[in-house]
């Protein structure tokens, strides 16, 4: 028998305190995107200030460019410790509660974000080196905040808008683009107007090599960085003030008395409509229900959860590869209608690299995440995500088609409406749900353990993709070429939609109890809709055995 006071938790109407919770949860993932994709138009500062070197027996597009093994190696640091964050954070959100490791996370990405702004000396190698490692800091912070803010949100939801609910944290990334973009583009303008003479390189004299550059602008894209950590700090009071969640407190702790103390705290929930656990905690039917100790990665931990875990770490590091190298080089997409290098000033070329990055985030990402707040509860996380992946990899097999010349072309406007399309598909579809579903499968003492686990295989696939977009996009004989590296990019989402649709179990409508206890067929027929098949043929063709377990 379920506890009441997780039944009242799934009972229970929507109310202000689950918009709060959405709010102080989401702020970690705002964060998240704030510092990953604030980097692009800082790369090219960065170029700029410490690579000013003009080859003019070269193409434009390639000048003041940081090597790519060093551009590589920054993202790969940060992805690598976001890896890192999930595993550690995970296993400790389910070992000494949620709450207690929330508050280390988002501390962790203020001191990242802020330390990134600080240098040694300005010697090259010590700003990567430094800039290196508080990246890596801030990527551990965040991983961290990845498990603890999907398993808080969804431990708090009720369960017929609890999709919703974690939908609406992750979707704080998007607005973390758009007010990193905001922030660059408000900077860059700052520093311009305040700037006594800035110089195109075209405009230079022909004996001039080397690109002039205003010293202040090496601490624009410092101060960049730093300001990602307001928006973090902000809500670490409130992070603390969370009490933990009631499921931990009565399903790992096993005190339900104080989960519902904790629940009458933030909820409009009666203690006395659900104080009679407290009772029955010592009765059979309470004990049974309680009774499930088979521990991590143990045969009956595999038997039961093995399949669901392995298809959301799938998806997961199939989704990440295409998101973070479309995201992270989306620039490279809008060359043909930006200013040349040569043409511009170190502020005007971030100025508009954030520009593009904001009318991305406005017309395709944002709306992606909206649609799917409000259709999830509806239509079911495996619609979304199978859909999803099939129109990613239709709108990139596309584009690639119609590809021509490359980086730095212009296009047109089927290219660019296409392109928008991918990534309007990625967040209604499985960028949103991939961080949906762990939150929901497992039981709540292996939940953020295995929450973690599966983001943390898809951060394998965003270095991956990442590093090897940025390798494979280049021209021949130095890489695949454009078009190939899309086309690429459209079978990993075929790859994705076939693993979702065989693989992958359904969520929506039910409370995470329910979806812990799955069939026995789970672990015996892997494919998630054989054993319905299977039992069908059975009833048709042969006697009902009541000894077999009923779907």
């Amino acid at each position: 028998m379920a506890l009441k006071v997780l039944s009242a938790l799934d009972a229970a109407k929507t109310q202000y305190y689950h918009f709060k919770a959405i709010i102080i949860a989401g702020m970690g993932l705002f964060t998240d995107s704030y510092d990953l994709f604030c980097i692009p138009p800082i790369m090219r500062m960065i170029g700029r200030i410490y690579y000013p070197k003009i080859h003019r027996d070269k193409d434009p597009k390639d000048w003041f460019e940081v090597p790519a093994s060093i551009a590589s190696t920054l993202i790969a640091v940060a992805l690598l410790g976001t890896v890192i964050g999930q595993l550690v954070f995970g296993r400790l959100g389910d070992r000494v509660g949620r709450r207690q490791v929330y508050g280390v996370s988002l501390m962790m990405m203020v001191v990242g974000s802020i330390g990134c702004g600080f240098t040694l000396s300005r010697l090259t190698s010590m700003v990567f080196l430094c800039f290196g490692f508080f990246r890596f800091l801030i990527g551990i912070g965040i991983g961290g905040d990845y498990p603890l803010s999907a398993t808080i949100m969804s431990e708090f939801a009720n369960k017929r808008t609890r999709g919703a609910f974690i939908a609406g944290v992750f979707s704080m990334q998007g607005f973390g683009i758009l007010f990193s973009s905001v922030v660059t583009m408000t900077m860059c303008s700052i520093f311009k107007a305040c700037a006594d003479k800035l110089w195109a390189p075209a405009k230079l004299p022909l004996s001039v090599n080397v690109a002039l550059v205003p010293p202040e602008a090496d601490l624009t894209w410092r101060l960049i960085l730093m300001i990602g950590a307001i928006p973090a700090a902000a809500t670490y009071y409130w992070r603390m003030k969370m009490p933990e969640t009631a499921r931990f407190t009565a399903l790992v702790e096993k005190n339900t008395l104080q989960a519902a103390m904790d629940m009458e705290k933030v909820l409009k929930v009666s203690l006395t409509s659900i104080r009679e656990d407290v009772e029955m905690i010592s009765t059979p039917n309470t004990r049974a229900a309680l009774s499930n100790d088979y521990t991590f990665f143990s045969r009956e931990f595999l038997r039961r959860h093995g399949r669901d875990l392995i298809a959301a770490s799938i998806n997961w590091f199939l989704v990440d590869i295409v998101f973070y190298s479309l995201n992270l080089f989306q620039y490279h997409a809008f060359q043909g209608h930006m200013t040349t290098k040569d043409d511009t000033n170190i502020y005007d070329d971030a100025w508009q690299v954030a520009k593009y990055q904001a009318l991305v985030a406005i017309c395709a990402t944002i709306p992606g995440y909206f649609v799917t707040v409000y259709m999830i509860d509806y239509v079911g996380r495996v619609a979304i995500q199978a859909a999803g992946f099939l129109f990613m990899a239709v709108t990139l097999f596309t584009i690639a088609k119609i590809n021509h010349g490359g980086w730095g072309t212009n296009q047109g406007t089927p290219f660019m409406i296409l392109y928008g399309l991918t990534f309007f598909f990625s967040n209604f579809g499985p960028n949103t749900t991939t961080f949906i579903v762990p939150a929901e499968l497992f039981p709540a003492r292996f939940r953020a353990t295995c929450h973690g686990i599966s983001g943390a295989v898809g951060k394998v696939g965003a270095i991956i993709g990442s590093v090897g977009f940025l390798w494979a996009s280049r021209d021949h004989p130095n890489g695949l070429g454009v078009s190939h590296t899309l086309m690429a990019m459209g079978g990993v989402c075929i790859l994705g939609f076939l693993v979702t649709y065989f693989f992958t179990r359904e969520t929506m409508g039910r409370s995470l109890e329910e979806n812990e206890n799955v069939d026995e067929f789970a672990g015996v027929v892997f494919i998630r809709f054989w054993p319905k098949k299977f039992w069908v043929k059975i009833n048709n063709e042969t006697p009902v055995n009541e000894n077999l377990p009923r779907l």
